[in-house]
């Protein structure tokens, strides 16, 4: 196992998760390899930061600390990976939960010096108690959480997803931090693939980096009730769609779509195979698996679409921000 220090990163923006960000810390903090230390990266939050603050003054591991970028979640992480000191830097959403040994797997995953980035599964915890019988596993990135058609075990990839994810921090220093302008901000239109965009960045600045899927580093995130409807399945994948044009004008299509046309030609139509099938056998959900399936494609085709436009006519771009290193005496305090 890598005896490399690892920091771990939760970006927080809303008092609405109070419980769900007190969870993330606790799973942290139960760690069967303990974390360097716990960031917690308030977005432009006043009132939350005080609060962060207060409740985590007497947690020597657990520091509090304002955004010191734009508002959104790249950003954030940017500011949580020039504050942190670890060798590895870990990324949590701040609504979920890590498995006890979820840094333990990401820690073995640096044994090899090539290795630059390590990423888990992360299972989804549906506020209804159970699947909507019509939501397609394949589309379970929509709700932030591990896809089928993700290949299984300890397997290399194109790039990891970024709420649960773990980077080597020279992985940042050959290739920028996350990029702002995409993403997430706050309870804006759920735009993504900043994750994606910054692997492909990193394995271009790096040809001889690795970047890895261990599915036994787990996660379980909360699916709020909100995200169970097709209304929000709809606008998820169209800003897929959106956020995937930024990406393959940024790194171009080869690279960019490289993942995804393989997820389209294959995955997708088994999945719809799967549900007219259940369908035919008069299994629940089965058409509505199947015509979900078509429409997320459809919606996220037509957001590249737009997206494309967008970004050939210069109304949407993105920066990518340096990180500057380690906080060495900066004077960032819980």
């Amino acid at each position: 196992m890598s005896d490399l220090d690892v920091s771990v990163v939760i970006c927080v923006y809303t008092e609405d998760r109070w419980e769900d960000i007190l969870a993330a810390v606790s799973s942290v903090r139960s760690q069967s390899r303990p974390a360097l230390e716990t960031l917690l990266v308030v977005d432009h939050n006043p009132a939350l930061l005080e609060r962060l603050a207060k409740e985590y003054k007497e947690a020597d591991e657990v520091r509090v600390l304002a955004n010191a970028g734009p508002r959104g979640l790249s950003a954030g992480r940017n500011t949580g990976i020039a504050a942190s000191h670890g060798e590895v830097i870990a990324f949590l959403d701040d609504d979920a939960v890590a498995e006890q040994d979820w840094l333990r797997r990401f820690a073995e995953g640096y044994a090899d010096p090539r290795v630059m980035a390590v990423g888990g599964r992360t299972m989804p915890i549906w506020a209804s108690g159970r699947r909507p019988a019509w939501f397609p596993e394949e589309f379970d990135w929509v709700v932030g959480c591990t896809y089928r058609g993700l290949p299984a075990g300890l397997v290399r990839v194109r790039n990891v997803l970024g709420g649960n994810a773990s980077f080597r921090r020279t992985a940042f220093d050959a290739a920028g931090g996350f990029a702002t302008g995409i993403g997430r901000d706050g309870d804006k239109r759920p735009l993504g693939c900043e994750e994606t965009e910054l692997c492909i960045r990193l394995t271009r600045a790096r040809p001889d980096a690795i970047l890895l899927i261990d599915d036994r580093a787990v996660i379980h995130h909360r699916v709020p009730e909100a995200r169970e409807h097709f209304g929000y399945f709809r606008t998820r994948a169209y800003a897929e769609g959106l956020s995937k044009a930024l990406v393959a004008r940024s790194v171009g299509a080869d690279k960019g779509l490289e993942s995804e046309r393989r997820y389209a030609t294959r995955v997708l139509p088994a999945g719809v195979a799967r549900g007219l099938r259940d369908a035919a056998l008069a299994r629940p959900g089965g058409a509505g698996r199947a015509g979900a399936i078509v429409a997320g494609v459809l919606t996220a085709a037509g957001g590249y679409v737009v997206g494309s436009v967008r970004a050939r006519r210069g109304g949407a771009a993105f920066t990518v921000a340096a990180i500057e290193g380690a906080a060495d005496d900066r004077g960032e305090s819980s």
